[in-house]
C-alpha cells in the first residue's frame, strides 16, 4: 500500500486575492456606516398609539313590566327628548287605580268634616234651646211668685223650695241646650279636621309615588347620541332598574396610556397633533384629563440596578372640532412628545 505524498501549498491566485479584498472592503464600509449611524443619526420620535372613546349612557327605569314597543333601533341617532321605549305594567296601573280611589275617599271625608253639621241638626238644636229658654222663663216666674207668696205667709217653705229647684233645673236645661246648639254650629273638632286633612295628604302622596314610577313607562333620551345596543326584545319582561339600551353621547375623545418619563411637557390644556389612520386624517386635540393608572400598569425596569419602574398615566384629549365618522375604538397615533405645545 502506497502512502500519500506531502504536497506544498499552492500560491493564492490573483482572482482569489481580489475576492477577499472586496469582501474586506465591504465589511469595512458596513462597519463605518453603522458607526456613523450610531453617532450621527438621531433617533425618531416615540410613537404612542391610543384609541377613540366616548361616554355611554345606560338607559333604565324604575318601572318593572313588559316591553310594549321599541321606538328606536341599534345604530340610530337620536336627539335629547326623543321617546325610546314603552314599558307596560298592569300591576302598577292597578296600584295607581287603588291609590286614586283612596284619594277620592279621603277627599270626601275631608269635605264632610269641613262642611260641618247638617243644617237640619243645627235647626233642631236651636229649637230645643228655644224650648229650654221658654221653660226656664216660666220656671223663673213661678219661683218669683212663690217667693212673694212665701214672704206673705200664703205658701209654705216647701212650696217655695220646690219652685226654686224647678227654676234651677230649667236654667241648667237651658244651658245644656245652648251648648248643644253651639256645638252643632261649630261642627267637627279641630283635631278631627286636622286628621281629615292629613288623610288627604297621605292619599295624595300615594298617588304621587305610583305616578313617579309610571312616569318611566315611556323612557326618553337624556342627550343627543347614537343607540349602540338594545338588550330586551318587544314583549320581554324587564325588572326595576334593568338596562334597556345603551346611548353613546356625541362627545368623542382619544385616550392614550403614556409612560411617566414622557409626561414632562404634557398638562391639561396642552395641544397635540395626532393621526387617525382609519380616516386618513391628521388633526389637533386638546388634553383635558391626566390620571395615574396604578401599580398594575407599571413599565417594569429592564435592569436590576440603575433603573426604575415607570408608572403609566392615562391621558385623554378632545378634538378641537367635531370629526365626522370618528368612532370609539379607532386607532389614534401620536408620534413623539415634540408635538406637544
Amino acid at each position: 500500500m502506497e502512502t500519500a505524498k506531502y504536497q506544498e501549498p499552492t500560491e493564492v491566485s490573483a482572482k482569489d486575492k481580489s475576492l477577499i479584498l472586496t469582501i474586506i472592503v465591504i465589511l469595512l464600509i458596513v462597519a463605518a456606516m453603522a458607526v456613523a449611524g450610531f453617532l450621527f443619526i438621531k433617533q425618531g420620535p416615540d410613537t404612542i398609539q391610543g384609541q377613540g372613546d366616548a361616554t355611554e349612557v345606560r338607559i333604565s327605569g324604575k318601572l318593572p313590566g313588559r316591553v310594549a314597543e321599541l321606538y328606536v333601533e341599534e345604530g340610530q341617532h337620536v336627539k335629547a327628548g326623543d321617546t325610546l321605549v314603552h314599558i307596560h305594567s298592569s300591576l302598577v296601573e292597578a296600584r295607581m287605580a287603588q291609590a286614586e280611589a283612596m284619594e277620592t275617599v279621603a277627599n270626601a271625608t275631608n269635605a264632610k268634616v269641613d262642611a260641618g253639621t247638617r243644617s237640619q241638626i243645627i235647626a233642631s238644636a236651636k229649637d230645643i234651646w228655644a224650648q229650654a229658654q221658654a221653660a226656664s222663663g216660666i220656671a223663673q216666674k213661678t219661683y218669683n211668685r212663690m217667693e212673694n207668696l212665701f214672704a206673705k205667709g200664703v205658701v209654705s217653705e216647701q212650696k217655695r223650695d220646690e219652685a226654686k229647684a224647678a227654676y234651677e233645673a230649667a236654667k241648667a236645661g237651658e244651658a245644656a241646650a245652648k251648648s248643644q246648639y253651639e256645638l252643632a254650629v261649630a261642627g267637627a273638632q279641630k283635631e278631627d279636621k286636622e286628621a281629615a286633612r292629613a288623610m288627604v295628604n297621605a292619599a295624595k302622596s300615594g298617588v304621587n309615588e305610583v305616578g313617579a314610577v309610571l312616569e318611566d313607562q315611556y323612557l326618553i333620551a337624556p342627550c343627543d347620541g347614537e343607540i349602540t345596543e338594545i338588550f330586551p326584545n318587544v314583549s320581554e319582561l324587564v325588572a326595576m332598574g334593568a338596562p334597556i339600551m345603551n346611548l353613546q353621547k356625541d362627545d368623542h375623545w382619544a385616550v392614550f396610556n403614556v409612560r411617566e418619563n414622557l409626561l414632562k411637557d404634557i398638562k391639561n390644556g396642552s395641544k397635540i397633533k395626532v393621526r387617525i389612520p382609519a380616516l386618513d386624517l391628521e388633526t389637533t386635540m386638546t388634553v383635558f384629563y391626566i390620571k395615574d393608572l396604578g401599580t398594575y400598569a407599571n413599565w417594569q425596569a429592564t435592569k436590576s440596578t440603575g433603573d426604575y419602574d415607570a408608572r403609566t398615566f392615562q391621558v385623554k384629549a378632545r378634538p378641537e372640532k367635531k370629526i365626522e365618522n370618528f368612532r370609539p375604538g379607532m386607532s389614534v397615533i401620536y408620534e413623539g412628545i415634540s408635538n406637544f405645545q
